[in-house]
């Protein structure tokens, strides 16, 4: 079962529960899934790997805005966030750990052969699509600078 097609089942399911924030979050991914599709001809089903892009975009999403709320002293709006941002995470694969980032990166750096500041294009290029999904492109990003700098 694809990834939109589980999304799918889970508002199902969510509505039968009456699970207003998982409904609302899975709603919402929904909403952009289908928006992927029609902007271009012929796309019946989006691949799963283009609706996690879609699925980490919504979490990094929430999980900003409840910063932004708790610094602004809304907690109540910051939890509503923070679970919305759970239910998207059910469906991301497990984010890397700062060890297996490290191990990660400094692989694609052997790999590819980079020895300074210069080739971080390279390396990030290699980095991103290796690791997408599975750890922010930041974190991506300070990791390289740190092991080639």
């Amino acid at each position: 079962m694809s990834l939109e097609q589980q999304i799918s089942k889970g508002i199902m399911d969510a509505m039968k529960a009456k699970d207003a924030v998982r409904l609302s979050a899975l709603r919402n991914a929904k909403k952009y899934i289908i928006e992927a599709k029609t902007s271009g001809p012929g796309i019946t089903e989006l691949p799963d790997a283009d609706v996690l892009k879609i699925l980490s975009k919504l979490a990094k999403q929430g999980t900003d805005s409840a910063a932004i709320f708790t610094g602004q002293n809304r907690p109540d709006l910051a939890e509503e966030e923070l679970a919305q941002v759970a239910v998207f995470q059910e469906f991301l694969p497990r984010q890397l750990s700062p060890e297996e980032l490290t191990a990660e990166v400094k692989a694609v750096i052997a790999e590819v052969g980079a020895t300074s500041m210069k080739e971080m294009g390279k390396v990030m290029g290699v980095a991103s699509k290796r690791l997408a999904g599975r750890a922010d492109g930041k974190e991506i990003s300070d990791k390289v600078k740190e092991l080639l700098g």
